[in-house]
């Protein structure tokens, strides 16, 4: 059996923003979601999944399906750090191959590449990150993780229904601050234009030079600030700004955005800052909860649910900037995937 013929995701898995995506890593739960007993059901680009830990603790990703009846591996248990069917009892070690058929325990087990699936897992920042196939890119790091000097904070997660590149192409763009954001990160009344900005590209990403923001409600305390914005995407649904409203002070987001499908995302944060030690964990939770809820009305109004990643199929102005170029490198990761040694060039047919 064709492993792709086992699911249906509902995504054209030969457009480019599916294939830029499918050897990627994107975070797919909390690791203390993921006990040592029982197996976790997620829901990664239309497939649904498996996590599950051995006898080590170590993290898996498997497809949620056992090939003797197509059974869900979700719904059972994990036994002797091995996977449990729930139908009929068949195990798995942390390999893949089947250890025990309970209703023949004498009969040498059967092969296992055509009853089991793995996909790639692994742990990092609280997370676990999956990916279908080998994924091309290294785990995306957070600057700030190892420095004690800055409190880390988990925020949602948020489930939106919504692309998850909508969700972080909203996330890297500062002008809907005051509208969308209004009278916290901006004023509706009296938006500010954004001076021009550039973008970079490394082997890490996409990096915009500081964007200035006037915000009358400009971070946890609640008091204006004129912020000055770095932001990165690190991956194509993971990315970061680091805030400043001085010299010292900083407030940074890691943001992730697990394509759940096409049309739904699931957006995990990490916030670290380095002030305000009297706020309390309520009081930051408060403003990421308003204002991702805020992003969600908009990000599930966008139409079409995919991002397009033909320049021409939307407008762009200047401080699109950062968007056009997360685009066009989307596009070029997904024609790799899809042609590997024969990229098409992309049209460069818009001035910003």
């Amino acid at each position: 059996m064709e492993r792709d013929m086992l699911y249906d995701s509902g995504w054209n898995r030969e457009e480019l923003d599916y294939k830029a995506l499918e050897n990627q890593w994107h975070v797919v739960a909390r690791s203390e979601d993921v006990s040592a007993e029982r197996p976790t059901a997620v829901r990664l680009l239309g497939e649904d999944l498996v996590l599950w830990r051995d006898g080590s603790g170590r993290i898996h990703a498997w497809k949620d399906y056992c090939g003797h009846r197509g059974a869900r591996l979700s719904l059972g248990c994990v036994k002797k750090g091995e996977i449990e069917c729930p139908y009929h009892g068949w195990r798995y070690d942390g390999q893949g191959d089947c250890t025990l058929v309970p209703a023949h325990p004498d009969r040498h087990a059967p092969a296992s590449d055509r009853l089991i699936f793995k996909h790639y897992a692994e742990e990092r920042y609280g997370y676990v990150w999956a990916s279908l196939v080998r994924p091309e890119r290294p785990l995306p790091e957070l600057p700030q993780w190892d420095d004690d000097s800055f409190r880390k904070v988990y925020a949602g997660p948020y489930h939106y229904q919504a692309n998850a590149l909508r969700a972080l192409e909203n996330f890297i763009d500062a002008s809907h601050f005051p509208f969308v954001h209004a009278h916290l990160n901006g004023l509706p009344d009296a938006p500010e234009p954004l001076k021009k900005y550039t973008v970079s590209q490394d082997e890490r990403g996409l990096h915009s030079s500081e964007i200035s923001v006037f915000q009358p409600f400009g971070d946890h305390r609640g008091i204006p600030v004129t912020a000055r914005y770095t932001y990165s995407v690190f991956n194509p649904t993971t990315a970061y700004f680091k805030k400043k409203t001085g010299e010292v002070e900083r407030f940074c987001t890691f943001f992730n955005a697990t394509p759940v499908d096409e049309k739904a995302c699931i957006i995990w944060l990490i916030v670290a800052i380095n002030f305000g030690p009297e706020l309390t964990l309520e009081q930051i939770l408060a403003r990421q909860n308003t204002v991702f809820e805020q992003d969600r009305h908009i990000v599930e109004s966008q139409r079409p649910a995919r991002l397009p990643l033909d320049p021409k199929a939307e407008m762009h102005v200047t401080s699109d900037r950062l968007g056009f170029e997360y685009r066009r490198w989307l596009r070029e990761l997904g024609e790799a995937r899809r042609a590997p040694g024969q990229l098409e060039q992309t049209i460069r047919a818009v001035s910003l």
